[in-house]
């Protein structure tokens, strides 16, 4: 399995170390980038490229976006579902072998959420397995700080959706967010005002999202009902 790694010598390309590129330096300019002559950019030896899995190479296969991998490994169960919920939580343009360093800071909090949900779902697996066993399975607190940003709409909601998958598995979700559609799903609401910066901070309110719909001095309330055209 080592060889299909382009950290490792025995399957990289030597001549780029498994960059894919070869980096020259310039005198008094930036360095410049060009492609490795070598492996023509695959980042692998030309003995792992010989190896074949349904005709494509290990670098075939890391240049597959979510959605794409998804339909190549249908066969592999436990492959599809991981790659299903990267593309429910908006993840679905993600190469699989993009570098974690080009990773946003949403992008990777969604990486993280997609990995709990996993064990969350094998987790529910052996509840309906073993129901008397219930109270062993683990249970985590995700705090999560606006992960909806740069998010469209409907990427908004499939990422709701898999929060919701969280909760009813047993975990506790505390998201801090601005974004009314997301405010909306809450079960339970903890308003920070009256106003911004140094003048806010003080706890408006807080409870159900019934409750919070009426609240009269929360701008985030008033926001909300007009969001949801309760007015």
């Amino acid at each position: 399995a080592s060889r299909f790694s382009f950290n490792v010598k025995e399957g990289r390309c030597q001549e780029c170390k498994g960059q894919g590129e070869i980096k020259i330096e310039m005198n008094f300019l930036p360095d410049v980038r060009v492609q490795c002559e070598s492996c023509n950019g695959e980042r692998f030896n030309r003995e792992t490229l010989e190896v074949r899995y349904r005709s494509k190479t290990i670098s075939d296969v890391l240049q597959m976006n979510m959605e794409e991998a998804e339909l190549f490994f249908s066969s592999i169960l436990k492959l599809k579902e991981v790659f299903n919920l990267l593309v429910d939580v908006g993840l679905g343009y993600l190469t699989l072998g993009q570098p974690s360093p080009t990773l946003s800071g949403g992008e990777a909090q969604r990486i993280k959420l997609v990995s709990e949900l996993a064990k969350a779902k094998s987790a529910l697996n052996i509840q309906s397995a073993r129901a008397k066993h219930q109270r062993n399975l683990p249970k985590t607190l995700f705090l999560l700080d606006e992960p909806t940003v740069g998010l469209h709409t409907a990427d908004v909601e499939r990422l709701m959706r898999v929060i919701h998958q969280l909760v009813d598995a047993g975990n506790t979700v505390v998201i801090i967010e601005h974004n009314l559609d997301v405010v909306a799903e809450a079960d339970w609401v903890i308003d920070l005002g009256p106003e911004g910066g140094d003048q806010g901070g003080q706890i408006l309110f807080q409870g159900f999202q019934e409750d919070f719909l009426k609240a009269e001095n929360s701008h985030t309330a008033a926001a909300l009902r007009s969001h949801l055209r309760l007015d």
